[in-house]
């Protein structure tokens, strides 16, 4: 397969409207294109006639401008300071800031405070923003095109009445006479910018020459002092002239002509690094954050990369002492090793930070200290120090914690009780095993341990493909939880029960919500800032919506908690010296898997079943068919056996949608009720363990990747007990749903046609008819949903490997 475009994997069900489908990245890319615009229309440039007291923008423009040079020349940094003061604005930052909020009073007007958090507006260039906290865990987020200010007069100290620009500055002081500032989207986005052209463009030097201008910003021959110098991709091939070469030297950002090509069209200054065609080759290999970098490469470095940190006794891999021997420090029950995360996009922070102290054989203790973004170690705060005094090295160690945290260490290690700081970061609990992404089987590894493996031949490759990193990294990858700096593969329990409890506070209180527009807003921003903290992602984004909840949140942690478990089961397969690795996991794992034979009526059975309800998923302009390559029967020690479940009322084949990364989990305790309860499919009905009597809606599980087409499916059996209750819209409240513990069945708008159905073992119904329209048009489910609160009431029966292929795939078992 050549098509490399992705599907996010979400435990909440799709709507069946193909076109809506989209990747997790693109939705995230989608997302910051549009933060901080209040509007999705595009608004419309303000014409130049349009009048704000008399006057029209372009003289209230210029007018500004010669006010400024005027205040500039006769007033110093510390009055400006002062006035601010005088008026109850911020006075501090840097010197370049001062004079912008000042004169921006002193034309307009004081703004008044952020209407969210209380905290400063200050104009950012495009728009006025929030500079305030809104809780510990997150900056307000605010931004407006158009701030309130206080309608009073201004205070003037003496200073500033007996300068010379006394007149022009009590011009503004009556709030009626003051000019209105409008802030629309610019045409100008390249303002302020000076830019450097090399080489052969789409278009001619002279042509971007006049359409930078009228954007706003300069040309320059040189790049000396340049924003960036914009060169065409073929530069790089060809090795790049003196100019790039000065440019590489000198820190200037080389981009792509798209760069100019987006600011124009998006009418804001797009940021550079996502264009940049030669970071790679230069001199001090400046990196790209992965939020920085368009999603196909970031899936590429992502799965190329190897994972650095494996778990609480990991030495930190680019620290390379684990090459010598070194391990972590152990001292009165304490492993000093701490990974951090903080995620404040108010503040365009996305950081992670490691701190370990590391004994090494015959040497001193080593301390190592790390902060910065995903991919980008070049640019990363770093250091590794010897230290002879072992209590000075501890100490120092101490020191770092609470410098980073705001909190003390020992009530941390010893009894995880930690209170966040704002803009300080928060500990990730690792637990103390090896992440699977490193003690899985990787890919070298695995031909090997299959042909020594002494189960059943299928059942070995299925192991192979369940022990293997592969499947655990693609999926961290396409949560973009994937960061080699962080062992998301080996979270604690306390870490894990931690993001669950964060995950349904905010569910409860975003329903019971009565705040709305820009405060709700702030709501929704303050748990997508306080997540992405708890659980690291290279690609943060604010949650907007119940949807996004199930697929990135809800959905993403009950995967990442999966995985966890298979990284305990697995352990360090590299570092085996069992002579059949694969065998020793199958024990484990405690249940017995064995092919069904494609003879049989029950692989026929299983083969009807997927081929009738069974509809192709539509990516782009390409629809994916299903082939069933292999079927196995299962039959677990957790969870109930076949013949327990037999005996109950209403009973049904259903089926289980999954991911791979999921399966070993299910396999070793059962299945699991979903995290929360959100009014979107999947998660309609509560924390319950939901089927489907279409394949379809499994396959939307399994299949993430078009480029890793392979997947499974699960059959389970599954008893409706005596009450059913059937909804089409998801109740007000699912706990009565939960504690009577009932059965729901959700109705879609396609069910399977009745009359094809067909009864199984011990009076056992497959509803393996043709889908057919419902008489549920109306229904927010595609497909019929089946829930049970009650796990004793599902028991896995079979498990269907298949292979996702473009349309015309035979519905067949492959020789």
């Amino acid at each position: 397969m050549k098509v490399h475009e992705k599907r996010s994997h979400s435990h909440a069900h799709g709507t069946g409207d193909e076109e809506k489908i989209m990747t997790r990245k693109q939705k995230a890319d989608q997302l910051k294109s549009n933060e901080g615009k209040e509007s999705p229309k595009k608004p419309k440039l303000e014409a130049d006639n349009d009048q704000h007291n008399g006057k029209a923008t372009t003289e209230v423009a210029k007018e500004f401008e010669e006010f400024c040079k005027s205040v500039r020349e006769h007033l110093s940094v510390a009055q400006m300071r002062e006035i601010l003061e005088a008026n109850g604005q911020d006075s501090f930052g840097s010197d370049a800031s001062v004079v912008i909020k000042c004169l921006d009073m002193l034309f307009y007007g004081p703004l008044e405070k952020c209407q969210i958090c209380n905290g400063d507006l200050e104009f950012d260039g495009n728009r006025y923003s929030c500079k305030g906290t809104y809780s510990e865990w997150s900056s307000c987020v605010y931004k407006t095109r158009s701030p309130a200010r206080k309608q009073e007069p201004l205070k003037l100290p003496d200073s500033v009445l007996n300068s010379p620009v006394a007149e022009l500055v009590k011009k503004y002081e009556d709030p009626k006479l003051r000019p209105h500032r409008y802030v629309g989207v610019t045409d100008k986005p390249f303002l302020g910018m000076m830019i450097s052209l090399m080489g052969r463009l789409s278009r001619t030097h002279q042509y971007w020459k006049t359409k930078i201008e009228k954007h706003g910003g300069t040309i320059s021959n040189s790049v000396v002092g340049v924003t960036c110098l914009v060169a065409s991709p073929a530069e790089r091939e060809r090795g790049g002239s003196s100019k790039l070469v000065e440019a590489m030297e000198r820190g200037v950002r080389v981009v792509s002509e798209a760069w100019l090509l987006d600011s124009i069209e998006k009418q804001e200054a797009q940021p550079l690094e996502a264009y940049d065609i030669v970071t790679d080759l230069a001199v001090d290999g400046k990196g790209i954050p992965w939020d920085k970098q368009v999603p196909e490469e970031h899936a590429i470095e992502s799965l190329s990369a190897e994972l650095k940190l494996y778990g609480k006794r990991g030495v930190y891999k680019d620290t390379r002492l684990q090459e010598q021997g070194g391990q972590i420090f152990e001292e009165d029950g304490i492993l000093y090793n701490c990974v951090f995360s903080l995620c404040d996009q108010g503040g365009a922070i996305n950081e992670y930070c490691i701190m370990q102290l590391v004994k090494v054989p015959d040497s001193n203790l080593h301390l190592y200290y790390k902060k910065g973004r995903v991919g980008d170690d070049p640019n990363a705060e770093e250091r590794l120090e010897e230290w002879k005094d072992v209590d000075g090295a501890v100490k120092e160690f101490v020191r770092l914690f609470e410098e980073v945290t705001g909190n003390e260490f020992e009530p941390w290690e010893r009894e995880k009780k930690f209170q966040k700081k704002p803009l300080k970061f928060y500990p990730i609990d690792i637990d103390d095993g090896v992440d699977v992404r490193c003690g899985g089987l990787g890919l070298r590894q695995l031909g090997v341990a299959a042909a020594h493996c002494k189960l059943e031949p299928m059942v070995a490759n299925f192991m192979k493909v369940i022990c293997g990193q592969e499947i655990y990294k693609y999926a961290l990858m396409e949560m973009d939880l994937d960061a080699p700096d962080l062992p998301m593969g080996m979270l604690s329990n306390v870490h894990l029960k931690r993001c669950e409890e964060v995950l349904q506070e905010f569910i409860e209180k975003v329903k019971s919500m009565k705040e709305s527009g820009p405060k709700a807003e702030a709501v929704w921003s303050d748990f997508s800032q306080r997540w992405f903290t708890l659980m690291h992602s290279s690609r943060p984004f604010i949650f907007r919506d119940y949807q996004e909840l199930a697929d990135h949140a809800a959905a993403s942690f009950e995967c990442v908690r999966d995985i966890v478990v298979a990284s305990h089961m697995i352990g360090h397969m590299g570092d085996d010296t069992l002579d059949d690795p694969l065998s020793d996991r199958y024990k484990k794992i405690g249940c017995s898997i064995s092919p069904l034979d494609k003879d049989s009526e029950d692989y026929k059975m299983i083969l009807n079943y997927v081929e009738k309800t069974y509809e192709p998923v539509k990516l782009a302009d390409i629809e994916y068919g299903i082939s069933v390559e292999n079927i196995f029967n299962v039959e677990t020690k957790e969870g109930p056996s076949f013949d327990e479940v037999k005996k109950l009322p209403n009973k049904r084949l259903l089926w289980c949608g999954t991911r791979s990364s999921n399966l070993l989990r299910h396999l070793h305790k059962g299945f699991l009720p979903a995290s929360c309860s959100l009014p979107v499919p999947g998660y309609m009905f509560g924390k319950g363990i939901v089927c489907s009597d279409a394949a379809a809606e499994a396959a939307r599980y399994g299949f993430t990747a078009v480029d890793r087409p392979e997947g499974f499916l699960v059959l389970a059996v599954f008893s409706q007990g005596e009450e059913i209750v059937e909804l089409k819209n998801p109740p007000e409240d699912t706990k009565p749903l939960e504690e009577k513990k009932v059965c729901v069945k959700g109705l879609g708008r396609k069910k399977p046609d009745e009359s094809e159905y067909i009864d199984w073992k011990d009076d056992i119904k497959v509803p393996c008819g043709s889908l057919i329209p419902s008489e549920h048009q109306d229904s927010p489910l595609e497909y019929n949903e089946y829930t049970v609160y009650d796990p004793r009431q599902v028991s896995m029966r079979f498990l269907v490997g298949v292979k996702f292929e473009e349309k015309d795939t035979v519905m067949d078992a492959q020789d």
